[in-house]
């Protein structure tokens, strides 16, 4: 079986080297990075995707959120240097890298804008990659509409990755999240709110082609579907008279339907019984084979091989099995199709 993974991560040389000699926050990943040889080292990339065969990726860069790093004049650079490496491995690895997305730095909205069709013109970006959070502000403040609209416009799909740090608490007594929740529990909380968002804000009818793929299967949505559904067909019968503003929404559907509108990916870290749950909200059509590499105990096979173990363990119609696997890819970020 052919296997285009559509969400893993990669720093190109041009922006890690800025990273590892900036001050702050930027250095400060770079460090802690270096343990993930697979994420900066291409010879290490390579030596991971050779252990499967018929194997090509989506690259996208690595965690935490360029806005994150700086001040806008900084990661605007981040951003630019990030893309432009992107692009050169694309061009210059063809065999190995089917294409990428462009991250922006979202911290200077308009300037994200221009970076993203700079991006899609100019570098042939297959997509954005999208935090589910801008340094705190939700998606749907109109400063970021922009972004989004150019995706719409370019007919590219927007990424969205989870990003929240211990910073949030668990409970409002604490100031930090203990036990790493705020990564186990919190990323996927931070996914379905970001999707909420962006149905109940409208934004999904405003711009009617705009695509967004969730990262990991969707995060809560689909085990959540009960709650998605016939629970938020009730909306507002559990608010007060005073916070009636909080529930106003301008949609037009249910908002199970909209949530049915969203792709995901298979990045759920080889859990099979996840695999089937997503699967079944999303169904084959909306599913991409993912893996979020090298983020595993391995440092960059190890959910690459249990994902594939997973899906092939499914025992799907050939068909189907082809559209998670690639066909889906192909169509999404407009591939060339053999």
């Amino acid at each position: 079986m052919k296997y285009i993974d559509a969400f893993n991560h990669f720093f190109p040389d041009q922006l890690w080297q800025k990273m590892l000699h900036a001050e702050g926050a930027a250095k400060d990943i770079g460090k802690r990075m270096r343990g993930i040889p697979c994420i900066f080292d291409l010879d290490e990339r390579f030596r991971v995707m050779d252990r499967f065969d018929d194997y090509t990726q989506i690259l996208s860069l690595g965690m935490p959120p360029l806005e994150s790093l700086g001040a806008p004049e900084e990661t605007v650079e981040y951003a630019r240097l990030g893309n432009d490496g992107l692009a050169e491995l694309v061009a210059n690895h063809p065999d190995r890298f089917a294409g990428f997305v462009a991250s922006l730095a979202m911290n200077a909205p308009e300037e994200a804008a221009r970076e993203a069709e700079r991006a899609f013109v100019e570098l042939g970006a297959n997509g954005l990659q999208i935090h589910s959070n801008i340094n705190g502000a939700p998606l749907d403040d109109p400063r970021f509409f922009g972004v989004f609209e150019m995706a719409a416009k370019h007919g590219k799909p927007i990424l969205l990755h989870p990003s929240r740090k211990s910073d949030m608490p668990d409970y409002h007594t604490e100031t930090k999240s203990k036990y790493e929740i705020w990564w186990t529990f919190g990323w996927p909380y931070e996914t379905s709110t970001a999707l909420a968002r962006l149905v109940f804000s409208g934004m999904m009818d405003r711009l009617p082609n705009l695509k967004v793929l969730a990262h990991h299967l969707g995060a809560m949505i689909p085990y959540f579907e009960g709650r998605v559904g016939p629970g938020w067909d009730q909306l507002g019968n559990r608010t007060s008279a005073e916070d009636r503003d909080l529930i106003s929404s301008p949609i037009k559907r249910r908002p199970l339907d909209y949530f049915k509108e969203f792709y995901a990916d298979t990045a759920v870290f080889g859990s099979r019984s996840a695999t089937m749950c997503g699967l079944d909200f999303f169904g084959v059509d909306k599913t991409l084979f993912a893996s979020d590499s090298p983020f595993d105990p391995e440092k960059g096979p190890g959910y690459i091989r249990d994902t594939i173990k997973v899906l092939e363990s499914l025992d799907l119609p050939t068909a189907d099995m082809e559209k998670i696997a690639f066909r889906n890819a192909q169509s999404l970020f407009g591939l060339k199709a053999n």
